[in-house]
């Protein structure tokens, strides 16, 4: 990038705690211009800086990136930032003689409203430079907005087109039906008799000519579409195109990453869950998580109770799939009684994502269910706990976020599907139709 020129104005990006608890590194990330954080901020990463989650984590590893500025200079002064395309940065203090003051404005002095504040005073402070404040959260930046500053959301790891957002899969009408009847008898085809342009690795196809039809997947190891049959995973059926797909994803030794997303009642867990079982003897465990996100983003220490009951509302949805697959069989039956098993020698085990956080996952067979509630950093921090013989599956809904910090272009799941798409160890599907029941359906399409 060319250096700034003299005339360019001066811009100051002032970072809320959303921020850094999202991206530790944040301050590197607005190449020449210079950042600030208020005072108050490092008081809340103060609050956040013990325990196992992702924003723990990112609370220390900010603090220890401070300490290390702070070897060197003051953090009330403005300090040049390592690399040739860095601004400044410095800590903001209060400022209780500034002319708007949004702890009166607001009727209530919070943390919020100091670090509101503190962009205000950044703004009166430099008239010449354009100031804005950064947020993860919503409402703070509506509440700048509303007292005349500027406010922006945090944007690095955002997904630009999410209307676009890879599906995984492809209709092909048109297609000649001596292809689709050769396919369909053979098994697989040259790619490059049916496509002009090579296919993303595992990407999934339905090759139509009138009432002729077939399913199939670009397999990129012989570059080849292969028709891909219904399978019953342990009692469940695939009632879809979608839902065939998914199944050939999970039980594909192949691919070792797979994301699944559709609304509620389009089958992601239950199929990720009964190909999990139907394929227990591969692996040594199978994990079924999902991250915990706590009602009026309160902590879950206010629940009553001890540590199970507190958790047991947000992991029953799991456990309400384990009993439908077990309801596809009587109880006498010895499939039924494996699952049982399974639970009671803990080669299935339920449980919230943070229990397990941390942990190398060696030949697991590892669903992180509700993954759209994980940032970018936690989606990676997981996969890069696979080990050898490891299968890692995420689904969920990139439009139904429960975390005020995340939307559909900025969550973990959304960030997953966008940048691993076309590697040979990853397979996608979009799940659309909902098949829960016609009243579920109704619900979805029009309420």
């Amino acid at each position: 990038m060319a250096k700034k020129k003299a005339t360019e104005q001066r811009k100051i990006y002032v970072l809320d705690t959303s921020v850094i608890l999202f991206d530790h590194n944040a301050v590197k990330s607005f190449q020449e211009n210079d950042v600030a954080i208020p005072i108050t901020v490092l008081e809340e990463l103060d609050n956040f800086k013990k325990g196992n989650d992702t924003k723990n984590y990112e609370a220390r590893e900010f603090i220890r990136f401070l300490d290390g500025l702070a070897g060197r200079a003051i953090l009330s002064e403005w300090i040049k930032l390592d690399g040739p395309k860095s601004g400044r940065f410095t800590v903001v203090m209060h400022n209780t003689n500034q002319e708007i003051d949004a702890n009166r404005i607001f009727s209530e002095k919070k943390a919020d409203h100091q670090i509101l504040n503190a962009a205000i005073s950044m703004k009166e402070k430099y008239p010449e430079a354009y100031v804005a404040l950064v947020t993860k959260d919503i409402n703070l930046r509506l509440k700048a907005k509303a007292v005349g500053m500027h406010a922006e959301d945090y944007e690095t790891g955002k997904i630009e087109d999410i209307d676009n957002l890879y599906t995984g899969k492809t209709l092909k009408d048109g297609v000649n039906p001596d292809l689709i009847d050769e396919l369909f008898k053979a098994g697989k085809m040259e790619y490059s008799r049916i496509s002009k342009e090579r296919p993303l690795d595992n990407s999934y196809f339905i090759f139509k000519s009138g009432k002729s039809s077939t399913l199939a997947h670009f397999n990129p190891e012989d570059e080849t579409f292969e028709r891909i049959e219904k399978r019953t995973m342990y009692g469940i059926k695939p009632r879809n195109a979608e839902q065939t797909f998914a199944i050939h994803a999970l039980n594909e030794d192949r691919i070792k990453l797979v994301t699944m997303q559709g609304v509620a009642g389009t089958g992601k867990t239950l199929l990720a869950l009964s190909s999990a079982i139907e394929q227990a003897k591969k692996y040594k465990q199978i994990l079924l998580a999902r991250p915990v996100v706590p009602l009026s983003n309160k902590d879950i220490g206010f629940l009553p109770g001890d540590i199970k009951s507190k958790l047991n509302p947000y992991m029953e949805p799991l456990w309400d799939n384990l009993k439908y697959i077990k309801n596809q069989y009587s109880e006498s039956d010895k499939n039924a009684k494996k699952i049982d098993d399974m639970l009671e020698k803990e080669k299935l085990v339920v449980t919230p994502l943070a229990y397990i956080r941390g942990r190398s996952l060696s030949n697991v067979f590892f669903i992180v269910d509700e993954a759209q509630n994980l940032t970018p950093h936690e989606v990676k921090t997981i996969i890069t706990r696979a080990g050898e013989g490891t299968k890692i599956v995420f689904t969920g809904d990139v439009h139904q976020i429960d975390s005020p910090y995340l939307d559909a272009q900025s969550n973990g799941l959304s960030y997953l599907i966008d940048k691993v798409k076309g590697s040979s160890l990853f397979a996608h599907i979009t799940l659309e139709k909902g098949e829960r029941s016609e009243l579920a359906n109704l619900a979805n399409d029009l309420l």
